[in-house]
């Protein structure tokens, strides 16, 4: 009868390592649900919108300008935060803020990333904290879930004129 009990019981404690081994891989190579918060990406996503996030994108190193990510917070590494990209390494981007006179522009460098909100005047973003290192991308936003009305791929950024060619 111990015997009996014992081998369910480590079956059952098999299985749930193994599945949890499985759901873990999933959410950390392939993707998951986020909820978002904050003003920052508005209009794109709003307070509240529910997006997928595929992580395959950050392992092949295939993030390109435009793309939206969840990147762990320079400033607190226990929250994630949900921006645009702007630059990659070596491209040239305006640091400076829309409302200032003079502009200010530096290069990304090596292994970093720009990012900025879609909502300038309310972002948090690379203008207040510099470049952001590539690892700390979680993964890229591809598709808005909720609400349902605005459910399908993300538009292009209100903000395109900050894209720099040089």
């Amino acid at each position: 009868m111990l015997r009996n009990v014992l081998g369910k019981a480590f079956r059952f404690l098999g299985y749930t390592v193994q599945y949890g081994c499985i759901a873990h891989c999933a959410f950390e190579y392939l993707g998951g649900i986020v909820v978002c918060s904050g003003p920052s990406m508005e209009p794109t996503i709003q307070n509240s919108d529910i997006v997928f996030s595929e992580n395959l994108s950050r392992h092949f190193y295939c993030i390109r300008k435009g793309d939206i990510v969840i990147v762990k917070s320079p400033n607190d590494p226990k929250s994630n935060i949900c921006k645009r990209v702007i630059g990659l390494e070596g491209d040239k981007v305006c640091t400076s803020n829309p409302s200032d006179f003079l502009k200010s522009h530096s290069y990304v460098p090596k292994g970093h990333v720009w990012l900025e909100g879609d909502n300038l005047r309310n972002s948090t973003d690379s203008r207040c904290y510099g470049p952001v290192p590539y690892g700390l991308i979680r993964g890229r936003i591809c598709l808005k879930i909720w609400p349902l009305n605005d459910f399908g791929f993300l538009r292009a950024s209100p903000n395109g004129h900050r894209f720099l060619d040089d």
